[in-house]
């Protein structure tokens, strides 16, 4: 008896993890040419270190998710009907979608989920993800003027840029983001800047964390190129409804910072 009583509490300990990991999009590169394949992926992980690493845990399941492609004028193509699966077993790996661009211009990668889960407490969680990439007609001139990367897509916690996140960007470039909860900044709260190659000291890691101003705003400048997750988290007790005692929100961001500016090559 001792021992399933163990085993109960073990696998409920797993399971309430499992629902704190963080999700994000990422590509397999930020700038293209014109009618060439980007590859987009939809991962979860993101657990260790007080969710500050790009460790991958398990795989997320696709019910009640949008993951979305949407093009310089508006055109939406839902990635996740042609996902495919890169895990051999049901809860490895992570989803891959590819997606042919076929027209210039600066495209976002979205994701949104809304779940209620329950696992001891019922918790209502809201993540949110981004990505950007540039289509350019030559590799050799990427235009450093498009927009619409500060534009917010209305999700629930959400890391807006303030500066083109591809390009012109790189090492002594800020990432500069503003952090809206239901549309409105959101001061005095944590934003990880997470290197791949690099563990966040404990507690608060003042070399790649800040706390947003009075007008939402954090800015983090890179020293060397890398992948970074940008991620920031907001839990509201007093947010619960019929279903759920309070609600989790998550926001990530992730941005490719090259060696060298893509636009001048400095």
């Amino acid at each position: 008896m001792k021992s399933l009583i163990s085993l109960a509490l073990i696998f409920t300990a797993l399971a309430s993890v499992a629902t704190a990991h963080d999700t994000w999009v990422e590509t397999n590169t930020n700038i293209v040419r014109t009618g060439d394949a980007i590859y987009t992926d939809l991962k979860l992980g993101n657990h260790g270190n007080h969710h500050r690493d790009f460790k991958l845990a398990s795989k997320i399941g696709m019910e009640g998710l949008t993951w979305t492609v949407i093009s310089p004028s508006g055109e939406k193509f839902d990635a996740q009907s042609v996902a495919v699966d890169t895990g051999y077993a049901p809860k490895e790996g992570f989803w891959n979608a590819k997606y042919v661009a076929d027209k210039p211009g600066l495209y976002t990668v979205s994701h949104t989920l809304d779940k209620i889960v329950n696992h001891g407490t019922a918790i209502r969680a809201r993540k949110s993800g981004k990505t950007f990439f540039i289509v350019s007609d030559s590799l050799d001139q990427v235009p450093s003027d498009l927009t619409g990367f500060d534009q917010p897509l209305g999700h629930a916690l959400e890391l807006v840029p303030i500066e083109n996140p591809v390009a012109p960007l790189g090492p002594g470039k800020p990432i500069t983001v503003k952090l809206l909860l239901h549309g409105k900044p959101l001061a005095d709260t944590v934003v990880s800047f997470i290197p791949r190659r690099e563990t966040l000291a404990e507690d608060f890691d003042e070399t790649y964390e800040r706390k947003t101003n009075q007008q939402g705003e954090a800015s983090f400048t890179p020293k060397s190129g890398d992948q970074y997750l940008v991620v920031a988290h907001l839990t509201d007790e007093d947010a619960k409804g019929e279903d759920f005692e309070k609600t989790a929100y998550t926001a990530t961001l992730t941005v490719i910072v090259p060696e060298r500016c893509p636009c001048c090559g400095e």
